[in-house]
């Protein structure tokens, strides 16, 4: 009979491979019980490889370390060191630059890296004004000058950089349609209700109406302007003309797509009125599949500070001289304390000027190379006895098992010996 404490069916899963039979009852029931099945892996006792760290071992292994680590770290570092680049904060432009002069732009508001180090950077200012905008406040152009010290070789990128803007907000990420941004007419229920990636809060407007593109991401698009040529000044001969095309990721042509939505179904987005403010027509629907400034907003950034590439031009240099930019001011970042830059610069091999790679490359096989020269002296001048390995648990257990066989063999031998005689 079964035990009193085990229930019959519900512990069912627990019986044992090695049940055995109630001999004293006279029967032959199986004894359920919740011990393990007496085999390899349910008693823990499949083969395993079970290192032993000795000096041998362990010094060769951190020196080798950082024998590749150290040179390629220090190969990393150099590729970024040699990529020359220049940032120009231009947030307080509406506040510091006059509207009558040119004014050097403050040197805290300008970062640059050359590869000459006598090389100085200088950069100035002008506040204009664009009367083609129908919205007073959209109406401010900062014009900036600056001076490139040195021929900069192809690829040339030109970014904007936008510093303490969480966009790391987990509804700010999920709020977009993927629908709409493969060109499908999305229904209401469609951008309001997908779990885990809807519009909301911002799927309709107070109409009813459907918000196209919809979603949080899409509302706070940056939209300063960007003159894509950049003038040459002051003697310089050549202006140095860039494109938006091929800013955008390889693979955004297959996901951003031309939307199929007819323009009486849908409204811009609310930050976008100043851009249309009679709403869409049959002529102005943007096209988001060759809206390239557009596809890089929508992979939102994880980190507050970060770069987004506007313009690049692949395959001129931008010679030595003054060049003038034209920005137009519609992104506000004043009021959240942020900041908004132009940056401008070159490629290396491993991307553009970040040390970070090269340095921990460098720093963790500084680390290993120390503790393996570390290890290497101690084990010189006061060496340990390195412990017995046949004592370890595993090596025990086969050694035991070794001499369990040569003890049965032995005595088989020694049986077979015996016989001999009495066969005679």
């Amino acid at each position: 009979m079964p035990e009193p404490n085990v229930r019959d069916g519900a512990d069912s899963d627990y019986e044992s491979d090695s049940a055995s039979e109630d001999s004293s009852l006279g029967n032959n029931e199986k004894i359920k019980t919740r011990r393990p099945g007496d085999n390899a892996f349910r008693q823990q006792r499949l083969k395993a490889y079970n290192p032993v760290f000795t000096s041998r071992t362990v010094i060769p292994i951190l020196i080798s370390i950082a024998v590749v680590f150290i040179p390629l770290g220090a190969a990393m570092w150099y590729a970024s060191h040699v990529v020359q680049d220049f940032a120009i904060d231009y947030s307080q432009c509406q506040n510091l630059a006059s509207a009558d002069y040119w004014s050097e732009i403050p040197a805290n508001y300008t970062t640059y890296n050359f590869r000459n180090a006598n090389d100085s950077f200088v950069a100035v200012w002008k506040l204009d004004t664009d009367e083609s905008q129908p919205f007073e406040d959209q109406q401010a152009v900062c014009k900036i000058q600056f001076n490139v010290p040195q021929t900069l070789k192809a690829p040339i990128y030109f970014f904007y950089r936008l510093n303490n803007f969480y966009a790391n907000h987990r509804r700010f990420v999920k709020s977009f349609s993927e629908d709409q941004i493969e060109g499908k007419a999305a229904s209401e229920n469609d951008i309001k209700n997908t779990v885990g990636q809807n519009c909301q809060p911002l799927s309709t407007d107070e109409n009813g109406m459907k918000i196209y593109p919809c979603g949080l991401i899409a509302n706070s698009l940056f939209n300063d302007t960007f003159t894509p040529t950049l003038t040459a000044v002051n003697g310089t001969s050549n202006d140095y003309v860039m494109t938006d095309e091929g800013i955008a990721w390889a693979t955004d042509k297959n996901r951003f797509k031309k939307t199929t939505y007819n323009y009486t179904e849908i409204v811009p987005p609310p930050n976008w009125y100043k851009s249309f403010p009679n709403g869409y027509n049959a002529t102005n629907v943007p096209d988001i599949s060759t809206w390239y400034q557009f596809q890089n907003w929508m992979h939102a950034s994880g980190l507050p500070n970060f770069n987004k590439l506007a313009l690049r031009n692949d395959h001129d240099a931008l010679e030595q001289g003054t060049y003038e930019i034209s920005i137009g001011l519609h992104f506000p970042v004043l009021p959240y304390n942020g900041n908004k830059y132009v940056y401008i610069s070159q490629r290396s091999a491993i991307g553009g000027k970040n040390i970070f790679l090269g340095v921990s490359w460098i720093a963790g096989g500084g680390v290993c190379l120390i503790l393996g020269l570390t290890l290497l002296i101690v084990n010189f001048i006061h060496p340990r006895k390195t412990g017995d390995v046949n004592l370890l648990s595993w090596n025990r257990e086969k050694i035991l098992q070794d001499e369990k066989e040569e003890a049965s063999s032995d005595s088989g031998l020694a049986t077979g010996v015996e016989k001999i005689p009495q066969q005679h």
